[in-house]
């Protein structure tokens, strides 16, 4: 006996093929984006498929947001680094220099 109903990777790559026409009047430069978005909601099919809802497409927005989201972690914390390493030059300049005797 064969499955009734088909999995999440098979009901993300429908979606994937319905969008298929607004990806190629998408500007060039945008495809490799829409493309990192379907990434994303592969990359956490599993969960998605264990959640099955009854609209796919919903579990693969929360995946592509929760991919953003740690995208935007990484950077937030790339920023702090990058302002401390500012800063510290910044005092390092700003300090007078040691006066030998």
């Amino acid at each position: 006996m064969g499955r009734t109903n088909p999995t999440y990777r098979d009901a993300l790559r429908a979606i994937e093929e319905r969008w298929a026409e607004f990806r190629r009047a998408l500007r060039r430069r945008d495809q490799p984006r829409f493309d990192q978005l379907f990434e994303y909601a592969r990359d956490h099919a599993d969960a998605s498929g264990l959640l099955n809802h009854q609209n796919p497409l919903l579990p693969a927005l929360l995946s592509i947001d929760l991919e953003q989201e740690a995208r935007l972690d990484d950077h937030e914390e790339r920023l702090e680094e990058l302002e401390a390493a500012v800063a510290t030059s910044d005092d390092q300049e700003s300090a007078p220099p040691d006066a030998d005797p």
